[in-house]
């Protein structure tokens, strides 16, 4: 029997509507759903490629133990849980709960369970060890949130539906489809701005595909902040600014005028690279276009001052009168009573708050509860109380991710017990005691809370499970009650959720992932709040009477800044100290011996590291290259194609070139993500991007530092944009960097 069933892709952040074809329970094809009232028909390359996942005959699907040779063998789930517990069990009884840790990564994002119950169980346990992907990613636009609204997971997002003006720096949204934003067609979105007479500018080192749509201004790696500084310099020195109303929304006005003062364009402009008169055009029309908005990403986070940065958009949507406004940046709402109440109270929960607890290694703060991954590999290595002995890793490569992986990938060998949860054997949990089989996206049920206050239409979607899991395959919180009946006897907080799950078992009403989204879904916006609203959502509702999702507002509301802001008198704070002391962190980092600058790059083919091992996505043939300017080339003596190394202070690697007029002059550009070394088992990823010099491409973030004192202060995120690089030719015979002694990393 062969049907079609409405689903939706969560591999990133649209969260596109999807017709499953499924036929004798096995998933056959994927394809865009013309009835989702976003996506309206519209899917990624990867997503339709997803049903090679799915179906991929290297995935895991049975519970797998390293042999004493290192290979794995397929064991049962109750001989792995058994081992598992009893080795976590004695770790715990030797070295406290604080030994205990975990890893997930970006595909955790997007299972309610999975973020949830690991979370509970990370907190309940009481280690200061869990870490995820964001500390390469998006932490510092939670702390920039805490300190400017005390609230971190406030996150303003640009109402691309009706604005005039938007100005994006430092994002690619064509490829990556937006981030910490949720909106479906966001190409369409941006064309519509046009349209309608308004402008769209790209502010970036490389000439982005979004950028290569609109208008591209370019910019030199890593200054966003001084550009930023630049533009609220204008707006206060050219009298563009209603200082007494902005005094009604926000306190610290003048300490934020008095450190403007000292960033005017023409200061700015070497460094920058864009003149005086340019931002000063700009910073007049975002104050006099009634609807404007700046948007900025993964390039304005990743820089020393990533956090200072993303404070900086926001004041400057704020100085400008463009946010909370119709056309601005706005606000999204869960809808739920009591949630400003709620978040204030979870502000001075140690394991919530930022820094109320910092990592052993370099005293970094911890951000919604999560330590610096860049740390990690030190952590476990660092004897003394607190040490890290145990690890889990769940939907995540972190030997891929991380800065000097090969640091990390040397770590792990020194743990009492490393076990992985994941779809696929790859370069972390090659090193793990077990890997465990997880479920993919349509092995599951799901209502994803994280994004929700982030589409901007606002709007609902739940969907069940396509298929069955394949093969062994379970969801990973259920995995996590298993661990927290292991470590209950040694933690009375565990005692109790076990007791919980228990009784509830016994009863026929083991709390699940669904419970939590249905409760989420009634009080929230839209929702029946248990019958007191006729025709309001339920989990149920949307199953059975909106399978392809439903929008429940226009569009997001403006006047949402005072219940958004937890600060007493209801204020943004633009003066925390924290923030201003990055200031000091601008000074030029110039190095003759590294005269380039590094920047990552998406890849519309590509997911982080693990979807390299999908054949549609690989079609064509696949080269992990460096883009670099043509004249940068030249004056290098390196050809299109060419062999070069890579050197910064930290690593070096060696890779293909790809010569381009599309990046600015002294800005090299390569993707991250690879660096398969044929430990995984994933034999597509391991034979993709072949050169003479191997196959698997190369880790990017071999050339990162992961040493505490060069990551960012008040998030503890690595600094991957902007590093000091020197880019040389390999000899052709020797196949060795013709001017560097350098050893290349794989």
């Amino acid at each position: 029997m062969r049907t079609d069933q409405p689903t939706y892709c969560r591999i990133c952040e649209p969260l596109c509507g999807m017709i499953a074809t499924v036929e004798d329970g096995r998933l056959i094809a994927l394809r865009p759903d013309k009835e989702h009232p976003l996506s309206r028909g519209f899917a990624c390359p990867k997503g339709i490629a997803f049903t090679e996942i799915v179906n991929d005959p290297d995935r895991v699907l049975h519970p797998l133990r390293r042999t004493p040779d290192g290979d794995f063998e397929q064991v049962s789930w109750d001989s792995a849980l058994a081992d598992i517990g009893a080795r976590l069990g004695a770790v715990q009884r030797a070295h406290g709960n604080s030994s205990i840790g975990w890893y997930f990564g970006n595909p955790a994002t997007f299972s309610t369970g999975h973020t949830l119950w690991t979370a509970a169980l990370m907190s309940l346990l009481g280690s200061p060890h869990v870490y995820s992907a964001g500390s390469q990613d998006v932490n510092n636009r939670f702390v920039a949130s805490h300190f400017l609204y005390g609230n971190p997971v406030a996150a303003p997002i640009p109402d691309i539906n009706r604005t005039d003006f938007l100005i994006i720096i430092g994002a690619n949204p064509i490829v990556s489809h937006g981030s910490v934003m949720s909106s479906p067609r966001i190409r369409d979105g941006l064309h519509a701005i046009v349209k309608r007479g308004g402008d769209v500018l790209v502010i970036d080192p490389r000439r982005t595909e979004t950028a290569r749509e609109f208008d591209w201004l370019p910019i030199t790696p890593d200054t966003d902040a001084l550009f930023l500084l630049s533009l609220l310099n204008v707006m206060f020195t050219e009298g563009l600014v209603d200082v007494d109303e902005l005094r009604t929304r926000a306190r610290g006005v003048d300490a934020l005028t008095r450190t403007a003062a000292g960033f005017a364009p023409e200061d700015t402009a070497a460094r920058t690279d864009i003149d005086a008169e340019t931002v000063r055009e700009i910073a007049r029309r975002l104050v006099r276009t009634e609807r404007a908005a700046v948007y900025g990403r993964i390039g304005t986070s990743l820089g020393r001052t990533g956090t200072l940065t993303t404070a900086l958009l926001d004041m400057v949507n704020l100085v400008a009168g463009n946010l909370d406004v119709v056309g601005g940046s706005m606000f999204g709402d869960l809808g739920i009573p009591g949630q400003r109440l709620a978040i204030g109270a979870l502000a001075h929960v140690p394991g919530f708050t930022w820094a109320g607890r910092r990592s052993r290694i370099g005293n970094l703060p911890q951000v919604l509860g999560t330590a610096p991954a860049s740390v990690m590999a030190k952590e476990i290595t660092t004897p003394g109380r607190g040490q890290l002995r145990a690890l889990f890793v769940s939907a995540g490569n972190p030997v891929l991710s991380v800065p000097n992986g090969d640091e990390l990938r040397s770590a792990l060998g020194e743990l009492d017990l490393m076990v992985s949860l994941d779809i696929y054997r790859n370069e972390t949990n090659a090193h793990a005691d077990y890997i465990l089989p997880a479920t993919t996206m349509y092995e599951r049920a799901d209502f994803l809370l994280p994004f929700q206050a982030l589409f901007t239409t606002p709007f609902k979607q739940a969907t069940e499970a396509v298929i069955a899991p394949m093969g062994e395959a379970r969801e990973e919180w259920t995995v996590i009650n298993d661990l927290v009946a292991a470590l209950a006897r040694r933690s009375p907080l565990l005692a109790l959720m076990h007791l919980g799950n228990t009784v509830s078992r016994a009863v026929g009403g083991l709390l699940t992932p669904r419970h939590v989204s249905d409760l989420v879904i009634r009080l929230g916006l839209g929702g029946d709040r248990f019958g007191l609203r006729r025709g309001g959502l339920t989990y149920r509702r949307l199953i059975d009477d909106f399978p392809h999702g439903t929008v429940v507002a226009d569009g997001l509301s403006p006047g949402r800044l005072r219940t958004t802001v937890t600060h007493r008198d209801r204020k943004v704070r633009l003066d925390a100290p924290e923030i201003l002391a990055e200031l000091d962190r601008l000074d030029d980092v110039g190095d003759e011996r590294f005269p380039l600058r590094l920047i990552g790059m998406r890849e519309i083919r590509s997911e982080n590291s693990w979807q390299h091992n999908a054949p549609l996505l690989l079609r064509g043939g696949r080269t992990h290259s460096a883009r670099m300017h043509t004249r940068d080339a030249l004056d290098r003596g390196i050809g299109d194609g060419e062999l070069v190394t890579v050197t910064s202070r930290h690593g070096s690697i060696s890779l293909p070139v790809t010569l381009t007029d599309q990046i600015k002059r002294g800005v090299v550009a390569i993707p991250h993500g690879w660096g398969h070394n044929g430990s995984g088992g994933w034999r597509k990823a391991n034979a993709a991007a072949e050169t003479d010099l191997g196959s698997g491409g190369v880790n990017v973030n071999a050339l990162i530092s992961s040493d505490p004192v060069d990551l960012e202060r008040l998030a503890g995120m690595a600094n991957m944009t902007g590093v000091p690089i020197q880019v040389l030719p390999v000899d052709r015979t020797s196949r060795s960097p013709a001017a560097s002694s350098a050893p290349a990393a794989r």
